[in-house]
């Protein structure tokens, strides 16, 4: 089972246990595909408290068919149109404090909506540190999950301050892996080393705007974002991060998400010109194999080509210098040119 399946299907049944979700969006790329996923797949048995800022509760969860699902509907409170304006804060803390010991989940839809709502980043992230805390406390495992875009917040949300632990999932476009695939010749792995693709991966998509070009250009479909994109054509790709798990470490991943479940990179339609152009790299024929002679240097030859001075490398750095050291060239005479001047 890939790492994402094992999220969606069983959050806290990893070990050891990740209290703190973290599920980001762009606006190039939703996530929310996965958190209604992840909610659908809660166990029956576990209370779980659904706070939303931004989406009704219907666009996430049946709550008629799903009774151990409790939604609080925050999305027709706003600041400055409610009078008298009431913060969400001591609501959400009495109804965690109000549900009996044992497994609980909390999720909050938009943290974005909640830290403009609270007035400040720091206030948004004192309250989420209140939040977590209620939650690692229980007595059985149990979950906060976040969802947010890049902002102040999420750098604050995954600092080791305020957990050790932490499992956070990217909904990225597809087009960043064709891009990548395409301008930089790094594919993900196993079909290229993962060393260079995370270094090539990571930091282009930190740029949003390198993401929102590919998505929204004149070469882009423009329709990456789209939160509601029917099951059938709904694909993206999910990083997978995962800190303080069973490798004790930092456990990095891109997988794939067709439909409305995970899968592998390789089942999207939309990458499938990368695996052709690669399998069309690999069959091509290596000029230097069948040659009559060897174009291949023996350790010995290596080793003397290596200790060849160049000569921008001599003291002075400048190749005519090295010229007239070693060919008895003496560039203070004079010359002339066709007619007899000196120049």
């Amino acid at each position: 089972m890939s790492l994402l399946s094992s999220i969606i299907n069983n959050p806290t049944g990893l070990k050891p246990h990740q209290p703190l979700i973290i599920l980001q969006s762009s606006s190039a790329q939703t996530c929310y595909p996965i958190l209604r996923n992840l909610i659908s797949n809660f166990r029956p048995t576990t209370q779980t408290l659904l706070f939303c800022f931004l989406h009704s509760p219907s666009n996430l969860t049946n709550v008629d068919e799903a009774p151990n699902i409790i939604a609080f509907d925050f999305t027709g409170r706003i600041p400055g149109y409610d009078d008298p304006w009431c913060g969400p804060q001591d609501e959400i803390l009495a109804r965690i404090n109000s549900v009996p010991p044992g497994s609980l989940n909390v999720i909050i839809d938009s943290m974005d909506t909640l830290s403009s709502d609270l007035g400040s980043t720091p206030k948004a992230y004192k309250f989420i540190r209140t939040l977590l805390g209620l939650v690692a406390a229980r007595s059985e495992p149990s979950i906060l999950a976040l969802h947010l875009q890049p902002s102040p917040l999420l750098e604050l949300l995954t600092q080791t301050s305020l957990s050790s632990t932490l499992m956070h999932l990217t909904a990225h476009p597809p087009a960043i892996i064709t891009h990548i695939a395409s301008a930089y010749l790094t594919h993900p792995p196993p079909a290229g080393p993962a060393e260079k693709f995370w270094s090539v991966f990571i930091p282009f998509s930190e740029r949003a705007h390198e993401s929102e070009r590919l998505v929204y250009g004149p070469e882009g479909n423009g329709t990456s974002a789209g939160v509601w994109v029917s099951k059938g054509t709904r694909e993206f790709v999910v990083e997978v991060l995962i800190r303080g798990g069973s490798k004790r470490g930092v456990e990095r991943t891109v997988e794939g998400w067709k439909g409305d479940v995970p899968c592998d990179l390789q089942a999207l339609d939309s990458l499938k010109s990368i695996w052709t152009r690669r399998k069309m790299e690999e069959a091509r024929p290596d000029p230097t194999q069948n040659v009559s002679f060897n174009l291949n240097l023996t350790p010995s030859q290596e080793k003397s080509r290596a200790q060849v001075p160049l000569p921008y490398a001599h003291e002075g750095g400048v190749p005519f210098l090295y010229a007239s050291r070693h060919f008895n060239l003496d560039f203070r005479q004079p010359c002339y040119n066709s007619w007899g001047d000196s120049v």
